[in-house]
C-alpha cells in the first residue's frame, strides 16, 4: 500500500470515529435530560415526608426553586404529620408541588442507584482485601487459591544489573493478583519509591506471561523523556513506541501502527497527544488495549472534565493508577477515582448527577467514609519512612527572616494603598489584596516603588532615544512601563547602555529578609559541597534569585513552565553530571512533578505554596530513591520581630492554619500570604488584621 493509499484509509478510519464519538455526545445529552417521573406523586407520599422531615438546609437546598431562605421556611414549618400539611406548607411558600416532589424523588433514586453501586463494590472489596492481606503477610498457600505459581520474582525481560527493592517486588505481585481478579488499581506509593519502575516490571510481566499488547503509558508531557529513560535503563528487549510529536509526526505514526508496520508492546504518550485531536482520539479507541497506565492519576479526579470523559472512553482490559497525592476527603474525587478504574460498576445517569453534587451533608460525609473504605483494597500505598529505613534523613526547618527596614518601610506604604477607597470613577490601583501582600513580604522590586516620578520620566525620555524604542511615542512607552515592576524595569535598563546609570544597586537589589538570609547562606552551603534546588512560585521571583546567584558568581540552571519539554531532561542530566552546577531553580509547579534531582541535598522553598502538598512534591524530588546524602528542607517565612509586634499591635498568637480553614481572607497576616503552612499547629503572629 502506498502513502497515498495509506492517507486515504487513515482519513476514512479517522471519519467514521468522529461519527461515533459524535453519536455517544448527543446520546449523552439526550439521557441526561430524561425526565422520567411521574407527575401523579401522592400515591407513595412516605419517602417524601421521610426525606423532608428530616433533610438538613444544605439536602433542602438541593431541590428545585429551593433556595436557602425558602429551606429556612420549610424547615421552620416542620413536622408534617401528613401529606396535606406538606402540600400546603409548599403551595403557602409558592412553590410547585409537583416539581419539588420530582426533585425529592429524583434525589431519592439517585441515593439508591448509588447504595445499590456501593453495594456491589462491598462484594468485590471483600474478596480483593481479604487476598491482599494474605499477600501482605507474605502468606505461601496464596498460590492455592489464585492462578499462580507462587510468589512472583524479577521478570526475566528486565535488565539483570538493575534489582527490584523488596518492597517493589511486593508491589508487583500486588498488581499481578489484581489483575488475576480482573480489578483495576490505583498505586499510591509516595513520591519518590519508583512507582514507573514497578508499571515497568508489571508491564514486563505481562509479556512474558503472553500479553504482547499493545499496552498504553499515558503521562504527563514533563515525565515523558524520564519514563523513556526508565524503559531504556531497565528493559531495552521491550517495543515502546513513543506517541509524539508535531501533528505531522503523529500521523506517521498512526499509519504505521494501523498498518501494523509498527508492532510495540508499549505506547508511550501524553494526555494530550491521546486527546489532543479527533484523530488522536480515534486511533486509541480503535485499538483493543491490554493494560493502560495513566501516570499522575490524580489528574482525573474530577469526572466533570472533558479529559476524564475521552479517557474513559478507551478499550482497555485493565487500568492501572499511579499517583504520589493521597487519596482526599472529597466524595467527587474519592467516586471519580472509582469510577475510573470500575466504569462498568459506577454507571448511569443517575450516578452522574449524585457524582456532580457538591452539597456538604451529613449523608454525603457518611459516604464518604463509606467509599474511603472502599477505595482501600484496591489502592496499594506505602510511605518512605515504612519501607525504606536505607534512605538518608529528611530534616525539615523553618527560617523566619525578619524584613529589612526599607522592606517594612515599603510594606507599610502598601498597606496605607490598599486602605485608600478609590474616587468615584477610578479603578483601585490593586485589586488582589493578598496576593500584593505576598509580593511584597517576598520582595520589594515585585513592586514599582523606585522608579516613580521625575526618574520614571527621564527613564521614558531616555527610552525614546534608543533604536528599539524609536517608532514608539512617549505615551506607548509610559503605558508599557506602568505594567513593569521595578526589577523588569531594572532589567531593562541593564539592557541598554545609555540606560544602565538607572538600574538599581545591589543594595536594593538584595533588600529583602528572604534575600538577607540566603545572601549569608548560600555561599556557606557551596563551601560545604552541599548542592541545592531552590523552588519558587513566581517566575519573577526566579529571575530576582537567578540575579542573586550571579552576583554571588554561583554557577545554577533554570526550570519553570516555559522550558521546553525537550530541555527538560537535558538540563536534569547536565545538573547531575557537572558538579560544579551549584543551584537549579525551579518553579513549584513545574519542577515539584516527576523530576530526579538527587544531585542536589538542600530544598529552599523560598515562598511556599498555598497548598502544602505541591511543597511536599517539589522535595520529594530530592529526598527519593537513589540519594544518598541526607536532605535538609528549608522554608523561608518572613515576618517580624515578635517584640516588635506585639508592641505595636498589641495582638495574641494567632493559628495560622484555622485562619484559613475558617476561610479568613480578609486577615492580613505576614504568613499568609509567603506561606499557608502545612502544620496546623504553627502558629505565627499577624502584622496587621483588617478587623
Amino acid at each position: 500500500m502506498t502513502n497515498e493509499e495509506r492517507k486515504v484509509v487513515l482519513e476514512e478510519k479517522e471519519e467514521e470515529d468522529q461519527q461515533q464519538e459524535d453519536e455517544e455526545d448527543t446520546n449523552e445529552v439526550e439521557e441526561d435530560g430524561m425526565e422520567d417521573y411521574d407527575e401523579d406523586l401522592w400515591e407513595t407520599p412516605a419517602n417524601t415526608l421521610d426525606f423532608i422531615a428530616s433533610a438538613s438546609l444544605e439536602e433542602l437546598c438541593l431541590l428545585p426553586r429551593v433556595t436557602m431562605e425558602v429551606a429556612r421556611k420549610i424547615i421552620a414549618l416542620k413536622p408534617f404529620s401528613h401529606q396535606k400539611y406538606l402540600k400546603s406548607a409548599l403551595d403557602n411558600l409558592g412553590l410547585p408541588v409537583v416539581t419539588v416532589l420530582n426533585g425529592v424523588y429524583r434525589l431519592l433514586a439517585e441515593r439508591q442507584a448509588l447504595n445499590d453501586v456501593m453495594a456491589n463494590c462491598t462484594a468485590i472489596a471483600s474478596t480483593t482485601r481479604s487476598l491482599v492481606t494474605r499477600l501482605l503477610k507474605n502468606d505461601q498457600t496464596l498460590s492455592q487459591d489464585v492462578e499462580c505459581d507462587g510468589l512472583l520474582q524479577q521478570p526475566k525481560l528486565l535488565n539483570t544489573k538493575l534489582r527490584l527493592k523488596p518492597y517493589q517486588l511486593l508491589g508487583l505481585n500486588w498488581l499481578s493478583l489484581l489483575h488475576k481478579q480482573d480489578v483495576n488499581a490505583i498505586l499510591g506509593d509516595e513520591m519518590g519509591l519508583g512507582k514507573t519502575v514497578q508499571a515497568i516490571a508489571f508491564l514486563a510481566h505481562l509479556i512474558e506471561e503472553g500479553e504482547e499488547g499493545p499496552h498504553l503509558v499515558v503521562v504527563t508531557a514533563s515525565t515523558l523523556a524520564n519514563w523513556q529513560r526508565e524503559f531504556d535503563s531497565w528493559s531495552t528487549d521491550l517495543e515502546v513506541l513513543v506517541y509524539y510529536g508535531n501533528q505531522p509526526e503523529r500521523r506517521m505514526l498512526r499509519c504505521e501502527i494501523l498498518d501494523k508496520i509498527e508492532r510495540p508492546n508499549v505506547i508511550l504518550t501524553t494526555y494530550q497527544c491521546v486527546i489532543g485531536t479527533k484523530e488522536d482520539r480515534g486511533l486509541f479507541r480503535r485499538l483493543r488495549l491490554g493494560c493502560a497506565v495513566f501516570d499522575e492519576g490524580h489528574v482525573l479526579k474530577n469526572m466533570a472534565t472533558q479529559r476524564y470523559r475521552q479517557l474513559t472512553a478507551l478499550r482497555a482490559r485493565w487500568r492501572l493508577l499511579l499517583t504520589g497525592t493521597p487519596v482526599q476527603n472529597s466524595l467527587l474525587e474519592l467516586l471519580s477515582l472509582l469510577r475510573f478504574i470500575m466504569p462498568t460498576v459506577f454507571s448511569g445517569p443517575d450516578l452522574t448527577r449524585v457524582f456532580q453534587q457538591k452539597c456538604d451533608t451529613n449523608w454525603e460525609r457518611a459516604q464518604v467514609d463509606r467509599a474511603r473504605q472502599l477505595v482501600q483494597p484496591f489502592i496499594l500505598r506505602r510511605l518512605k519512612t515504612e519501607v525504606l529505613e536505607q534512605l538518608p534523613v529528611k530534616l525539615e526547618e523553618v527560617e523566619f527572616c525578619t524584613m529589612t527596614n526599607g522592606q517594612k518601610n515599603l510594606y507599610l506604604k502598601l498597606l496605607q494603598k490598599l486602605a485608600e477607597k478609590p474616587a468615584a470613577g477610578e479603578k483601585r490601583e490593586f485589586n488582589n489584596t493578598l496576593m500584593q501582600l505576598r509580593k511584597m513580604a517576598n520582595h520589594p522590586l515585585l513592586h514599582r516603588f523606585h522608579y516613580q516620578g521625575h526618574l520614571f520620566t527621564n527613564l521614558v525620555l531616555l527610552l525614546t532615544k534608543e533604536p528599539d524604542y524609536q517608532e514608539n511615542s512617549q505615551v506607548e512607552i509610559e503605558e508599557s512601563l506602568s505594567l513593569m515592576n521595578d526589577f523588569e524595569i531594572h532589567s531593562l535598563c541593564m539592557e541598554h547602555p545609555a540606560l544602565v546609570k538607572l538600574s538599581l544597586p545591589p543594595s536594593q537589589l538584595f533588600d529583602s529578609g528572604k534575600f538577607q538570609f540566603l545572601y549569608s547562606c548560600l555561599p556557606v552551603l557551596h563551601g560545604k559541597g552541599d548542592r541545592v534546588a531552590l523552588f519558587s512560585q513566581f517566575t519573577s521571583m526566579l529571575n530576582l534569585l537567578a540575579c542573586l546567584l550571579s552576583h554571588l558568581h554561583l554557577r545554577f540552571l533554570r526550570l519553570d513552565g516555559s522550558t521546553p519539554v525537550a530541555e527538560r531532561q537535558e538540563l536534569l542530566d547536565q545538573f547531575m553530571e557537572d558538579t560544579d552546577i551549584f543551584a537549579f531553580l525551579l518553579s513549584t509547579r513545574a519542577g515539584g512533578l516527576g523530576l530526579n534531582l538527587t544531585a542536589a541535598s538542600t530544598v529552599i522553598i523560598h515562598d511556599p505554596d498555598p497548598n502544602p502538598h505541591n511543597d511536599e512534591q517539589a522535595a520529594a524530588r530530592v529526598h527519593r530513591l537513589g540519594q544518598t546524602r541526607p536532605v535538609r528542607v528549608l522554608r523561608l517565612i518572613t515576618t517580624e520581630t515578635v517584640e516588635e509586634n506585639i508592641e505595636t499591635h498589641g495582638r495574641q498568637k494567632l493559628n495560622l492554619q484555622q485562619e484559613l480553614d475558617n476561610g479568613n481572607n480578609d486577615a492580613l497576616h505576614i504568613v499568609m500570604y509567603v506561606s499557608a503552612f502545612s502544620s496546623s499547629t504553627v502558629t505565627l503572629l499577624p502584622l496587621v488584621s483588617s478587623s
